[in-house]
């Protein structure tokens, strides 16, 4: 968002959330809300569990739901809080957008070099396309597997019309990088939905790889019936999380403590990007 101003609107918008939850109760009323394995609690089993009076309670509890993150349903004498679940969207989204990582969500990244071309993947590209996510997983910031696939399993992974490599026109055969788009279920209710990775060669890192690559995977998903890709990036590869918000992926959430990898617990940043004629 470098140079851009915040719309004012939407300034007026994030300053409620924020103020809101700057009252440590009302963080610990909300914590207590989303984390219920019921998805609702009673006003007055959360009183009790919070260890305050009922009337604060309630107070608290309209503060929350004045501002849209949470709701309140009548059940008999019994008024029942629930989280509403676009604040989860919109919570991550707006503090990106203050901290000026994510303004209003782009088509594709831009500035794609001239210099990479990309072209759909075959068979043939697999064993390199192998070689480069063993590269990536060596770095332990991009994926919680330990060993890539082997070629027979690759060639099963991808949408077969959704899969794509990259190669630099200095050296027209020699794949730098790729991208996949996998089905994340087998209902056909969710056939537009497909989970993305990207990974570039050690040697072509820094070279714009990647932005051509999320190009022709963001741009071929439009076109060819993908309404959502999803994907999960560990907080500590900055670069990937730039490059998909160029992309018009926007966080989500962040998965705390969600697998381990090499033993340790780690998090991973959740990313949605909608295709933009079904916003």
């Amino acid at each position: 968002m470098t140079g851009t101003t915040l719309d004012p609107d939407a300034a007026t918008t994030y300053a409620e959330w924020f103020a809101t939850l700057a009252d440590p109760t009302r963080v610990r009323l909300l914590h207590q809300v989303a984390s219920s394995a019921t998805g609702a609690v009673r006003v007055g089993d959360l009183a009790e569990q919070l260890g305050i009076s009922q009337a604060t309670t309630s107070h608290h509890v309209r503060r929350l739901a004045d501002v849209g993150f949470v709701a309140v349903d009548k059940v008999g004498t019994a008024s029942l809080v629930s989280v509403n679940a676009a604040c989860c969207t919109g919570l991550p989204h707006a503090a990106d957008v203050v901290m000026g990582t994510l303004g209003a969500a782009p088509c594709c990244p831009e500035d794609v070099p001239a210099d990479v071309v990309t072209r759909a993947m075959t068979d043939a590209d697999l064993p390199r396309v192998r070689e480069i996510y063993a590269q990536g997983i060596a770095t332990r910031n991009a994926t919680f597997e330990t060993e890539a696939p082997d070629v027979e399993a690759l060639a099963h992974k991808w949408l077969d019309d959704h899969r794509w490599v990259a190669e630099l026109r200095e050296a027209p055969g020699t794949v730098v990088g790729w991208t996949g788009v996998s089905p994340t279920s087998t209902r056909a209710c969710y056939t537009g939905v497909g989970e993305s990775s990207v990974y570039v060669a050690e040697e072509a890192r820094g070279r714009g790889v990647g932005r051509a690559l999320l190009h022709r995977q963001v741009t071929e998903a439009d076109a060819g019936g993908l309404w959502t890709l999803q994907t999960a990036i560990f907080p500590e590869n900055r670069a990937s999380l730039a490059l998909h918000r160029s992309a018009g992926y926007e966080t989500l959430a962040v998965r705390s403590r969600i697998a381990q990898l090499d033993g340790v617990w780690r998090d991973t940043v959740l990313l949605e990007r909608r295709r933009r004629d079904d916003t």
